[in-house]
Order: C-alpha cells, then sequence, then structure tokens
C-alpha cells in the first residue's frame, strides 16, 4: 500500500493523505461533510440531508443552516410538481415554504426518488428558498435544503405524517460540524393527531405493507 502511495507522489505529484482524511483534519483545513443526519421530532429515527448542495445564498455566515417556514403537505409528487408550478388546485408553493411528500416509504410508493421535485425547484430563481422534507429518497441534485430518507414515514406512524398545510416547521442543519448530528422540530400545533395524513389500502397495497420493512431496518 505504501508503494502506491510513494507512486502517486512520484508519478502525479499527490500526497495521498491529502485525498483521504481524518474528520478532524478535514475540518482544520475547513472542509465540512457531504451528508449531514438531521434528528428532531419529525424525524426520531433520523432522516439525511446532502448538505452540500445547500445553496450558499441560504446559509449564514456561520455555516449553518436555519429555516423557519410554512408546512405544504403532499402525497403525491405529482400534485407538488403542479403547486411549484402554480397549476393545478391546491396552492401555489411560494418562497419560503417547507415542502413536505409523505407516503413515499417502503410501505407506500417504495422509496421513489424524487428527483422531478429537486429538479423544478433547482431552475427557479426561489427554488433555494424552498426546503423539502420526505419519508421517500432523493437524488443530489439540490438547491434548497431537500431532507429524505425521514423515519419513522408516515404510513408507519411517524410524526411526519401528522404535518398538516401551515404547520411552521424549523430546520436547522449546521454544515461545518462533520460527521455530527443536526436537528429538526416541528412548531405550531401541539395536537399531533393520529392517523393524520395516512391514506387508506387496496388490497394490493396492504398485501405489499405486509411485506414491506421500514427504511431504517433495511
Amino acid at each position: 500500500m505504501r508503494d502506491c502511495a510513494n507512486l502517486l507522489v512520484e508519478r502525479d505529484g499527490v500526497d495521498p493523505d491529502d485525498v483521504i482524511m481524518a474528520p478532524d483534519q478535514a475540518r482544520e483545513r475547513g472542509m465540512t461533510s457531504t451528508v449531514a443526519f438531521p434528528i428532531g421530532n419529525l424525524a426520531p429515527e433520523g432522516s439525511v440531508v446532502k448538505s452540500t448542495s445547500i445553496d450558499p445564498r441560504v446559509v449564514d455566515d456561520d455555516g449553518v443552516y436555519r429555516k423557519l417556514g410554512r408546512a405544504r403537505v403532499f402525497t403525491r409528487e405529482r400534485a407538488a410538481i403542479a403547486a411549484i408550478k402554480g397549476h393545478g388546485p391546491d396552492e401555489a408553493v411560494k418562497p419560503g415554504d417547507v415542502i413536505v411528500l409523505i407516503c413515499g416509504g417502503p410501505l407506500g410508493t417504495g422509496m421513489e426518488e424524487i428527483a422531478q421535485i429537486t429538479s423544478a425547484l433547482k431552475y427557479l430563481s426561489w427554488g433555494r428558498e424552498v426546503a423539502v422534507l420526505t419519508d421517500a429518497r432523493f437524488s443530489g441534485f439540490s438547491t434548497g435544503a431537500c431532507i429524505g430518507h425521514i423515519g419513522p414515514e408516515a404510513l408507519a406512524g411517524g410524526p411526519i405524517g401528522k404535518i398538516q398545510d401551515g404547520d411552521m416547521i424549523q430546520i436547522t442543519i449546521d454544515r461545518k460540524r462533520a460527521g455530527r448530528h443536526d436537528r429538526s422540530s416541528r412548531r405550531g400545533r401541539d395536537d399531533l393527531r393520529a392517523g393524520a395524513g395516512r391514506a387508506r389500502a387496496g388490497p394490493a397495497l396492504t398485501t405489499h405493507r405486509s411485506r414491506a420493512a421500514p427504511r431504517a431496518t433495511g
């Protein structure tokens, strides 16, 4: 292994220790973690965000992303896309809103990738002002904070399934604390009504749910 390291220096002038670093060494050089794993009362089992994809213009000078925004809840990606474009029956998504897409986990649509939502926001001048929360998965192609893999998922009784339109959601992500946890929390309503945001299941979906496992357990 040392021979490979020496060859890398001799042939390419690259010090291997400048490529792969321990977290403390990376922080000393001003580097941040590519991803963070927010936890909080909306994600007691955790979640994932590609923190380096957050537009620097919505990150504070101390490297922390802070947001307090109104929830816009959707159970279908198509409906969320229509609201982003200002089409359809739902109120249009506005700068400052937090899109909450639920029922996309293993028990729902099977961890679909919500690339259409993040792509649509990427090309809007105000897209960086919108955050996304979901129990589905996402690509790294995003501009505002896109927090996915939220657990427990909505259809497993997770808190994300209790959010209602208009609830105020607070998000804090410290991009400089590589490898450490951050927190997201729900504020606005004190009561979390059981069953809110849950969809009725037909025979096929009921069978799927009986065989699917939460994403936290693989």
